[in-house]
């Protein structure tokens, strides 16, 4: 499950990974964690046993399904400490952290938890590293950023590798067939420009049924 966005509205959508078939989509404004949880009692209440849900690890919906096996979706996981090290990381740790995020999708779980535990054991103190203002006495860690990258891998960790601890479920680890579906929403959407909002809607919505 994953939202995407065309403009002034974006369009939430709940996809059999097997089947590949889009089973829910709703239109919101903002990407909401209730809409999440509305989704999923209302494909249990039309008779779907959810065996299992990749998505994009927003805030709130690891524990939102605790009674469900959640996969974080490694494409987002990588794009997200991308954000903070940048595809060409200038620091040393940074480089080296990206090695570890490009084993995520080609390894295994007690691999990549080995690597991401070796990488933090060796930069340990170097994230320690603060810088004072010498005007007010306030500090600050002088590498937030690669700090950032560091904990959303340590805090989705245990969700990282769900399809390996479920393989009987066969979990997709990433979200890309519905990213697919976007991509062609959008490109459909882009071929009709100049749509009106209500028409947009209209056209997803047709799109999204086949």
């Amino acid at each position: 499950m994953d939202t995407s966005y065309f403009g002034s509205f974006g369009v939430m959508v709940f996809r059999d990974s097997y089947k590949r078939e889009n089973l829910l989509w709703n239109f919101v404004k903002h990407e909401n964690l209730h809409f999440y949880i509305s989704g999923i009692n209302t494909l249990k209440s039309m008779g779907w046993e959810i065996l299992g849900i990749v998505c994009d690890g927003k805030r709130g919906l690891f524990k939102a399904f605790n009674t469900i096996p959640v996969q974080m979706c490694h494409y987002h996981q990588t794009s997200i400490v991308t954000r903070y090290i940048t595809k060409r990381p200038k620091l040393e740790a940074g480089k080296q952290l990206k090695e570890v995020v490009q084993l995520l999708t080609v390894t295994d779980k007690e691999s990549f938890t080995g690597a991401l535990f070796d990488w933090h054991k060796k930069w340990n103190n170097f994230l320690l590293e603060k810088t004072i203002n010498l005007e007010t006495g306030k500090w600050h860690y002088t590498h937030k950023r690669i700090r950032s990258a560091y904990r959303s891998l340590k805090s989705n960790l245990p969700y990282l590798f769900t399809w390996y601890d479920n393989m009987d479920l066969k979990i997709p680890n990433t979200t890309n067939s519905l990213e697919g579906t976007f991509s062609n929403l959008k490109n459909k959407i882009r071929v009709h420009a100049g749509l009106k909002k209500h028409r947009k809607m209209k056209l997803i919505n047709e799109l999204l049924k086949k």
